[in-house]
């Protein structure tokens, strides 16, 4: 996601951009969806039986096992020759916090004010790891860039978010913050197409609806399945869509109605789908 400040946005069109449908996407889903919620551990021929049901080769998933266990998210528990794995303290906040942002995303939005906050942030050519750990966090936090070297994003209530990231960097002598309203010089609805690209956002949404919006899973085996990649696709929008106020979107956007096809199907899934789960895990 994260750009050199010369470079184009990348296409939010392509999966690959958001890793949709990736072993390790997969796996944090359902830890997400299912082994946080219940609390208990889950062994790994359960994890490796889901898996391959979503279309995951058994290595592609050990290995994602381990690398989410190297990065402190899970750990195991060996009982006999079998091995199960439990969310460690740091993965349940991680997993936890995401989950929060991924089911209120898209519930609503603020009214808007018409006022703007504007970050300049001169970072030097040379200093490139620093460059992009300001890109990917301002990104993170909703902020769009027009032209290199300037942020901006209509939710001025972030301003607390971006300075944090600033003075986490050490970047307080060299970036700069205004907020008010735009002013008479260019178009405002150009600015956020050059900050945000919104047709490859609508394209990415397009994706998705293409995807799920008309399907019915017959058995609550595929509903499980189902649900797992509902979630996974879903849960990239919090980290492209900048949730901009609708006076700044065209109109019927596709986002809002992307966001009520979410909703209405991850809640008509969810005790079906959790039920699967249990009954995947009491036989295992």
């Amino acid at each position: 996601m994260s750009r050199d400040e010369t470079a184009p946005v990348p296409s939010y069109s392509h999966r690959q951009q958001t890793g949709g449908g990736s072993a390790r996407s997969l796996l944090l889903t359902v830890f997400g969806e299912y082994v946080l919620p219940q609390g208990r551990p889950v062994w790994t021929s359960t994890l490796l039986h889901v898996l391959s049901g979503l279309g995951v080769e058994e290595k592609s998933a050990r290995q994602a096992l381990n690398r989410m266990s190297s990065a402190g998210w899970i750990e195991s528990e060996r009982s006999g020759r079998r091995v199960r794995w439990r969310l460690t303290l740091h993965g349940r906040a991680l997993l936890s916090e995401g989950a929060e942002r991924i089911y209120s995303f898209g519930s609503e939005r603020e009214s808007w004010d018409g006022r703007w906050l504007v970050l300049l942030a001169s970072v030097p050519e040379s200093k490139r790891d620093l460059r992009h750990k300001l890109r990917t966090r301002l990104t993170w936090a909703g902020l769009g860039s027009p032209v290199p070297g300037v942020w901006v994003s209509p939710h001025v209530s972030r301003e607390a978010e971006a300075k944090q990231v600033v003075e986490d960097l050490g970047l307080e002598p060299v970036v700069f913050s205004f907020c008010g309203p735009f002013a008479g010089i260019g178009s405002e609805r150009g600015m956020v197409e050059q900050a945000w690209h919104l047709g490859d956002l609508a394209a990415a949404y397009e994706d998705f609806l293409d995807e799920f919006a008309g399907m019915r899973p017959e058995s609550r085996k595929q509903l499980l399945f189902a649900q797992i990649r509902l979630v996974d696709h879903w849960r990239r929008f919090p980290r492209l869509d900048p949730q901009l106020p609708l006076e700044l979107l065209p109109p019927h956007w596709i986002g809002v109605r992307s966001a009520d096809v979410f909703k209405e199907l991850h809640q008509a899934w969810h005790g079906p789908a959790q039920e699967h789960w249990a009954s995947v895990v009491a036989d295992d």
